[in-house]
């Protein structure tokens, strides 16, 4: 791996393979293989309740690779992804560094299977300047204060913060909109977010509920936000065009399916304004 942090301690080897975990239900949602029997099955209950969860998932990880190929064409050549799930095709790194090869990116995630497959990625020769962190977002001043990120990241320079479809694992008890302004706060002007996040907008009552209840047999649970929520996690920001609309709605470059403004994934990309 290049980059100038230390790879770090080895992930745990407690993978907790008969409880689904989120990430590798969104590998299963994606047809990914690196999943276990838990994972799948949990995820075929929620596709059972919600036959969109894999259109919506593919939406979502579009919507990553169009944003960041956004920020790379501003200028933005670091990158702190946290939540980054299993790696697959189009990752952060992979889509900033197509833009410019010397791109920094640091991936965060708390999953230990996330954490092995995404350093086995940086393994491969080809990557650019690409460290891979285990922490967890809940903590945000614990991931800002690690020196392999202080070492791999230049926090006086912007930095594109991608929050992309974790923040709807964290309960509200968990403060989300504070998480996200104490990281905000280490980013200079110029910096950019880039977010998605879950709803439950545009679907049932019996359907909402459906899908909780997989996942709060899960290590995490699935909590959707309506628009005005997501809509806060920018304030005291500059949205970008079109501001937040569904994940197929965000700058496609391609003609948005029938039914695109009700994905139930919000999204949007802002500007930490400059004084």
């Amino acid at each position: 791996m290049k980059g100038t942090g230390e790879p770090g301690p080895l992930p745990s080897a407690d993978l907790q393979m008969d409880i689904p975990h989120p990430s590798r239900m969104y590998d299963y949602y994606l047809g990914g293989k690196d999943n276990f029997p838990a994972d799948r099955e949990a995820a075929e209950r929620a596709v059972a309740a919600n036959p969109e969860f894999r259109s919506t998932a593919r939406a979502n990880r579009s919507f990553l690779q169009r944003a960041v190929r956004f920020a790379a064409e501003q200028g933005i050549d670091q990158f702190l992804d946290i939540g980054t799930g299993i790696p697959t095709a189009g990752n952060t790194h992979q889509i900033a560094q197509q833009v410019t090869p010397s791109a920094r990116v640091a991936y965060v995630d708390n999953d230990p299977i996330v954490l092995a497959h995404a350093r086995a990625l940086m393994a491969d020769l080809g990557n650019g300047p690409t460290t891979v962190l285990q922490a967890d977002l809940r903590d945000p001043a614990a991931i800002l204060a690690d020196p392999r990120l202080l070492a791999h990241l230049d926090f006086d320079r912007p930095v594109a913060l991608v929050l992309v479809a974790v923040l709807h694992f964290l309960r509200d008890e968990d403060k989300p909109h504070a998480v996200v302004a104490e990281l905000l706060s280490a980013l200079v002007p110029g910096s950019l977010l880039i977010l998605s996040h879950g709803t439950a907008d545009f679907v049932s009552p019996e359907v909402r509920d459906s899908i909780i209840s997989v996942y709060d047999k899960a290590t995490a649970p699935l909590v959707g936000r309506p628009r005005a929520e997501v809509t806060r996690f920018f304030d005291g920001l500059d949205l970008v065009d079109p501001g937040v609309v569904t994940v197929p709605l965000w700058r496609p470059t391609e003609t948005p399916d029938e039914g695109a403004e009700r994905v139930g994934i919000y999204c949007g990309v802002a500007r930490k304004p400059v004084n």
